[in-house]
């Protein structure tokens, strides 16, 4: 048996080529949109893909199953469990086999089961996994997508807060406890492969350890303490971080289906930063992906930083307009890795892009802004000459915050832009001064531009001004 684990550092997120050797044929488990290392892994190894397992409908990335359907002819094995509105729609034309709670198929020697494990969302199912070559009778272990993670379980919140689905946060805790008891009664010795790790939204706590066994996660992760449904819920649904807005798209595309990668419009060079400052006056959004510093040190008016890093992903979802072409300004050699974060997270609009260090020497007007550390804050803020903005999550600015500041998260900043309070200097502030950096930009975007970013954040300024 061939098992491959594939990790998403940008998404957090985790997939599985599980192979028979003997037939010559694998399976992907919650496969992503971009599908090229599966097939470059499965040919390695002398391997057909012949299927595509889905744990449910994915809220915080393009699937690549249909992808792996159209490509390959790989199967797609879905659930079929949750009434109309958890059903996959679109894949008639498809290979696929709708699967039910008991179910069971073989992929050469290997045996995959069927566990309808509701709770994160109404249509999830685990896989478990039986290796009939090697003699074994007993699953080894269990694909659980965001049932159960290392030390944590997937939220019930995010149909509700995410995909606008009232009253299903606490109906979805209540049977996740009842998914989590028939988890209980799997023997200790089963291994756990989550579809997430730490750094994901899909829960509040996920370790970082990419596996684990049943045994380990009932004696040590918080949600299998709980032998009373009511406090495991109102527990569960405490301090879940909130989930970007660009969740509810992928619901919706996953639903659906996505577009074939092969069918998007190719990017092109824009011709001269002529060109890029023309997006800008049309009302489209243009991405600086450099570092923070050096787009505090000089970049054109109107344009909005994101860093090309592990959070690049999230905060381009929570972002980017989603129905509006997309441009992006980055060196030539990392386009080609910046479309397929994009694609990642369904935002396929993106049409043009050019140099970002040649376009702030060409460009007729840019802008700069500055950081200052706490003590420079606090003279301002005592002669009342600024205010602070935060941007941090709300968990975070109910465990303290600096005292008269607004509260804005950085993700909701766009939408709640009038809430500004702009009459004065403003003092930008995160945890750290990262996500202030990107908040910068929002508001330097909108004509904000008396703005300072607090350097080390909250952080910094309750060691050295509150402690």
């Amino acid at each position: 048996m061939l098992l491959k684990y594939f990790y998403d550092e940008k998404l957090a997120q985790a997939s599985y080529l599980v192979g028979c050797q003997a037939a010559k044929e694998a399976v992907v488990v919650d496969p992503a949109r971009n599908i090229e290392p599966y097939i470059q892994e499965a040919e390695k190894n002398g391997m057909k893909i012949i299927g595509a397992l889905e744990t449910h409908i994915h809220a915080d990335f393009v699937s690549g199953g249909r992808e792996l359907a159209e490509r390959v002819g790989a199967t797609l094995y879905v659930s079929d469990e949750g009434d109309a509105d958890w059903k996959y729609q679109n894949i008639d034309h498809l290979p696929h086999k709708l699967l039910k709670g008991g179910d069971q198929f073989k992929i050469g020697n290997l045996t995959f089961g069927v566990v309808h494990t509701p709770g994160h969302t109404p249509e999830s199912i685990s896989f478990t996994l039986t290796d009939g070559g090697a003699k074994a009778d007993e699953p080894m272990g269990i694909f659980t997508g965001d049932f159960v993670f290392v030390g944590d379980v997937g939220r019930p919140d995010l149909l509700e807060k995410a995909a606008g689905a009232q009253g299903t946060a606490q109906s979805g805790g209540y049977q996740l406890f009842e998914s989590l008891q028939k988890f209980k009664e799997l023997p200790d010795f089963m291994q756990v492969w989550p579809g997430h790790g730490a750094g994901s939204a899909c829960g509040k706590a996920l370790g970082a350890v990419p596996s684990s066994t049943v045994g380990y996660e009932k004696r040590f992760n918080w949600a299998l303490q709980h032998t009373e449904k009511e406090a495991f819920v109102n527990a569960l649904l405490d301090g879940q971080p909130e989930p970007p807005k660009y969740f509810a798209v992928m619901k919706k595309v996953n639903k659906v289906g996505p577009n074939s990668l092969s069918k998007l419009p190719k990017v092109n060079k824009l011709a001269d930063v002529i060109e890029v400052e023309k997006q800008i006056q049309a009302g489209y959004q243009v991405i600086d992906t450099r570092s923070a510093a050096e787009f505090a040190e000089n970049h054109i008016e109107g344009t909005i930083n994101i860093p090309f890093n592990n959070s690049f992903a999230n905060w381009t979802g929570w972002i980017v307009n989603y129905d509006r072409p997309l441009y992006v300004l980055t060196a030539d050699e990392q386009i080609g890795e910046i479309e397929k974060v994009l694609h990642s997270v369904g935002i396929d609009q993106l049409v043009g892009y050019y140099d970002a260090n040649k376009a702030v020497v060409e460009a007729s007007t840019t802008q700069s802004y500055e950081s200052i550390t706490p003590h420079q804050a606090k003279n301002m803020l005592d002669q009342n000459k600024a205010q602070v903005l935060d941007v941090r999550s709300l968990e975070e600015w109910k465990a303290g915050h600096i005292e008269g500041a607004t509260h804005i998260m950085l993700g909701t900043l766009l939408d709640r832009i009038d809430e500004v309070p702009a009459h004065r200097p403003l003092i930008v502030q995160c945890g750290s001064g990262v996500r202030s950096a990107i908040a910068i930009s929002l508001l330097q975007s909108k004509g904000i531009t008396e703005v300072y970013n607090l350097t080390g954040g909250y952080g910094q300024w309750k060691q050295e001004i509150q402690e």
